[in-house]
């Protein structure tokens, strides 16, 4: 009911209004307003407390904080209160999200993703998808990996164990599921981010050999436990978008699967940990399998009901059940698993095997997913999600409606695991996207084009060099180690020599430095001191910082400056004639900068050096449709709708664009320029008239 008399004038129940006034002052809102503030007890002052006795009560408070926010001080005529947006609250219509954003300050939002049945179900590309629809509801959110390995962190894991090692700008070596994280909300996260058993036994051990225990018998509980919280709730305040605000909404994925041994204290820590928080600021999301056999067709219930059982038994209900299958899941199977893991048929979410991880969060939303949060957690969002979403689903469509084809030749040592690759594939399908292209990437072991594969199994080599020749493009990506390296030198010399579009990335760059020196300077025996530490020519070198000792941390790692040293460079056009560039880095060895003018007489330019100039980071061959290496790993920058400039190029030169392209000035077309509005990804850009992010 909304208050007459907006000039302070009492209406009709102005005269029975005093009682519950005077009642209210005592301990109430008006008691605030008087004691606190001083307040004369004028008609005005009467008019806001009728104003906040009309409003709901949730709303009230948040009346309150908004004329603070806003204003300073407590308004109190009624002219003010009316231009303000405290009147929507009165008359019960939803504030904009973008208002309440900027001006509410609830409390923190952690949302817990855990699996069952199996691992590797998809529960990394599920959080980023919720964390996706959070933020295009004005939100800003941030994201927490927990991998329960011992591992300090991921950077002397084999690729095969967990795919690709993604590496942050803090130089952190972490689990692929934060390039997730940083993909499809478009942030840049830390390497605490990144929680794991060893991370947190050694920061519990380190405390005891301090003496921070007094004395204690350090345990499982609470010890191990109290420091799993306290990581989680720190590092979920540490800003992670442009704009340096802190987040209010933690999106956080446990590994693994509900049972395991190794995850354990992490399941013990967040049962604690959801009284700590509340109930209104907890939410945990199970993702499950629901197989189906092919001898019955029939979608079965029996595992997700037993991994729910098993989650109630270690102490935590799931709010929402994601259920994963590879076809869509009929609507009896819902209700039976609502009825058996007594929750309700809403709180049931079907996620298929779809052609795009762009369709993802479009299927949750369309399930209702926002209405439950905003209810679940008392979030202060609209009930439909902002533009952002709507470019997602976009997107998601244009992919499902490509007709052109691009085919690119990835030529590298662990293409039995596409997840080792990750990142570059991702990096190719963003840059195909935006051009218009279906992505055809085609894995070639490297080993199966040497020679010695000719002898061994002559159709297999013949069946890697087919696919290299029918290529539009080659990529050879980062790698360690000498095996398959001279496989990767053939397919770099074919490149060149054919004048195949060509994108050499860490290893891929210094290789591409090698098979120059052998072919067109001939020094026969070229090498890297990595694999051949007495070689006469050594092009590629060991920095003076690299310990041989210890294996992690011990590279080169994290968001590095790169200076172009010359305005002509094709890679400085494509980021958009900048100075320099920051991109970041994971490498032992470089180039040997002592025999650089030895390449640029013939031809071989080095177009981007570090900031002191030693080192070199990008290279050009002249005459040639697209010769590009760098020294750092561009892929980890890419974005859905910010492609990543060397990768976008190589697909412009394999599809015989790239002139057409830098003369519009590295403009794409105007049906292709949604790529070009990743900064509108920011709830910022998306109101502008709103100071949230």
């Amino acid at each position: 009911m909304a208050p007459r008399g907006g000039d302070g004038r009492s209406s009709g129940a102005g005269g029975r209004g005093r009682k519950s006034d005077a009642r209210e002052g005592r301990g109430g809102v008006t008691s605030w307003a008087r004691g606190r503030r001083g307040a004369p007890a004028t008609r005005g002052n009467r008019w806001w407390r009728r104003v906040l006795r009309h409003a709901r009560t949730p709303t009230r408070f948040l009346c309150m904080h908004l004329a603070r926010k806003t204003y300073g001080r407590l308004v109190w005529d009624a002219a003010t209160l009316r231009r303000s947006t405290l009147l929507a609250a009165v008359y019960q219509k939803r504030f904009p999200a973008q208002d309440l954003c900027a001006a509410a300050d609830f409390p923190m939002k952690y949302i817990l993703v855990t699996g069952g049945v199996i691992s590797g179900i998809g529960k990394g590309i599920i959080a980023s998808s919720i964390g996706t629809i959070l933020k295009s509801c004005g939100l800003r959110v941030t994201a927490i990996k927990i991998d329960p390995y011992i591992n300090i962190d991921a950077g002397t894991f084999s690729p095969y164990e967990h795919g690709e090692v993604f590496v942050l700008n803090d130089g952190g070596e972490v689990d692929l599921d934060l390039g997730n994280y940083e993909r499809f909300l478009d942030i840049n996260l830390y390497k605490d981010n990144n929680i794991t058993t060893g991370k947190i036994y050694q920061h519990v051990i380190n405390k005891e050999r301090h003496g921070d225990y007094l004395g204690k018998t350090v345990q499982v509980v609470p010890h191990i436990t109290d420091a799993v919280q306290e990581w989680v709730m720190n590092q979920a305040k540490v800003p992670v978008d442009d704009d340096r605000k802190e987040p209010q909404i933690c999106v956080i994925e446990l590994g693994g699967t509900i049972g395991d041994i190794e995850g354990m204290p992490f399941i013990e820590a967040f049962r604690q940990f959801q009284f700590k928080a509340k109930r209104d600021n907890f939410c945990n999301i199970h993702v499950s399998l629901v197989p189906q056999p092919n001898a019955t067709g029939e979608q079965k219930t029996k595992p997700t009901q037993n991994s729910v059982r098993a989650l109630r038994g270690l102490g935590l209900s799931p709010d929402l059940i994601v259920c994963r299958s590879a076809k869509p899941i009929e609507m009896a199977v819902k209700e039976k698993i609502s009825m058996f893991c007594h929750v309700e048929p809403e709180q049931v979410i079907f996620i298929h095997d779809v052609s795009s991880t762009y369709r993802v969060p479009i299927l949750l939303e369309e399930q209702g997913i926002i209405k439950y949060f905003k209810h679940r957690l008392n979030l202060p969002i609209d009930d439909q999600p902002s533009d952002l979403l709507m470019k997602w689903k976009k997107m998601a469509d244009r992919y499902e409606r490509l007709l052109k084809v691009c085919s690119i030749a990835l030529v590298g040592k662990y293409t039995k695991l596409s997840d080792c690759y990750a990142s570059v594939f991702k990096a190719l399908e963003h840059s195909a996207l935006a051009i218009n292209h279906k992505l055809d990437l085609m894995y070639i072991d490297s080993i199966d084009l040497e020679r010695s594969t000719e002898v061994e199994n002559p159709v297999k080599y013949h069946q890697a060099w087919q696919k290299l020749c029918k290529a539009d493009g080659i990529l050879v990506p980062g790698g360690f180690g000498i095996r398959g390296t001279e496989g990767k030198l053939q397919a770099i010399s074919w490149a060149r020599t054919k004048r195949k579009p060509f994108l050499g990335v860490c290893l891929g760059m210094q290789l591409a430095v090698v098979e120059f020196a052998r072919n067109c300077l001939n020094w026969k025996d070229a090498n890297s001191t990595e694999f051949d530490p007495d070689t006469k020519n050594p092009v590629v070198i060991d920095m003076p910082e690299h310990n041989p000792g210890d294996m992690g941390g011990t590279m080169r790692l994290g968001k590095r400056r790169t200076v172009f040293k010359t305005q002509n460079s094709v890679l400085r056009k494509l980021y958009g004639d900048e100075m320099f560039v920051e991109e970041r880095h994971r490498h032992r060895y470089e180039v040997n900068p002592e025999l650089i003018c030895c390449f640029e007489e013939k031809g071989l330019k080095f177009v981007g050096h570090d900031t002191e100039g030693n080192r070199m980071e990008i290279i050009e061959l002249e005459n040639h449709p697209y010769f590009v290496g760098v020294q750092f790993h561009p892929e980890f920058s890419s974005r859905p709708m910010k492609p990543s400039p060397p990768y976008l190029g190589l697909l412009l030169a394999a599809t015989g664009t790239l002139s057409a392209y830098l003369q519009r000035g590295c403009k794409l077309s105007p049906s292709d320029s949604y790529s070009d509005l990743s900064d509108d990804n920011s709830p910022e850009k998306e109101f502008p008239n709103s100071g949230a992010s």
